[in-house]
């Protein structure tokens, strides 16, 4: 039989340990724990000899005290650090939630990721959350919106919808960039979300045999995206922010936990799915390290 001594021994080392779990997944796993994930792939009809290294950044979620404009800075240079022939952003640079302590304003963050620097440029998409927090392009069901004016005022080209051909070594290589694909809220209660994104017609965009990089802020565009794409690369989910023994409770995605989180291949296709660097709905991070994408091809 239990004491009562011992269930109050029971008692105040749960509430601890608890305590110390907390204490872990708001403070020290997101804020100290930021690592580079690395990738190497030779997806199915990758030309010989091309070898590109691609530096992804996804989900930084400005906002204090969580992602201020100097820890972005301090990405920025882990990310040049790399040396990586291109780097892309994946979306939602926009707070995703409302438990901050104060902005850091478009122009804020856009100037610490103007600091980015590769040889083959940076090139960026946009997310759910830029969308969501511009109010006047919601009402107008247009943009462009206030995150892609903030990026291009710094020099980096967003891709809604639009390819680029870039060349490495005498090859080329087309990077696309989709439009997000829940980009409108629902204009009544128990719609869904409103894509702008369109596959067909930004690959229609492409104009010979060279790879396709797609840029996808949302994964779940995956099971259409053709084979023709070598490597399509996403955020958005946080690997679910909480993710234990390669499993997460709660994913934004209606696959679940299908794209949840790291390299998935189906079909011969290659999918890549970021965890991010910062928070969306609540501050917490456990089992899923901030990282930044380091990708190398070929």
């Amino acid at each position: 039989m239990i004491t009562r001594r011992g269930f109050l021994r029971f008692i105040g080392g749960s509430f601890l340990t608890a305590a110390a779990l907390g204490a872990y997944a708001v403070g020290i796993e997101p804020m100290l724990l930021t690592h580079v994930k690395r990738y190497a792939l030779t997806p199915p009809h990758w030309p010989d000899g091309l070898k590109l290294r691609v530096v992804a950044l996804a989900d930084i979620h400005a906002c204090r005290p969580w992602m201020t404009q100097e820890r972005i800075a301090s990405l920025v240079e882990d990310a040049n650090a790399l040396q990586p022939d291109l780097i892309v952003l994946l979306g939602d640079y926009i707070a995703g939630m409302p438990l901050v302590t104060g902005p850091v304003t478009p122009s804020q963050w856009a100037s610490a990721l103007s600091g980015l620097k590769a040889p083959l440029g940076v090139l960026s998409i946009l997310g759910n959350h830029d969308w969501w927090s511009d109010g006047f392009a919601q009402r107008a069901g247009a943009g462009p919106i206030i995150a892609r004016k903030a990026l291009e005022k710094v020099g980096i080209p967003v891709l809604e919808n639009d390819v680029v051909r870039l060349e490495k070594d005498g090859q080329g290589v087309w990077i696309a960039g989709l439009a997000d694909q829940l980009a409108l809220l629902p204009a009544r209660k128990g719609d869904d979300c409103k894509g702008l994104d369109d596959l067909d017609g930004t690959l229609a965009k492409v104009g010979d045999t060279a790879p396709i990089i797609l840029l996808a802020h949302e994964p779940d565009i995956f099971p259409t995206v053709p084979s023709r794409v070598s490597l399509t690369l996403s955020g958005h989910t946080h690997g679910g922010q909480v993710r234990l023994f390669g499993y997460s409770p709660v994913v934004p995605s209606r696959f679940g936990n299908r794209y949840a989180y790291g390299h998935v291949v189906e079909k011969d296709r290659n999918l890549i799915v970021s965890g991010g660097l910062g928070f969306s709905i609540m501050p917490v991070r456990f089992g899923v390290r901030p990282e930044i994408l380091q990708i190398d091809l070929g």
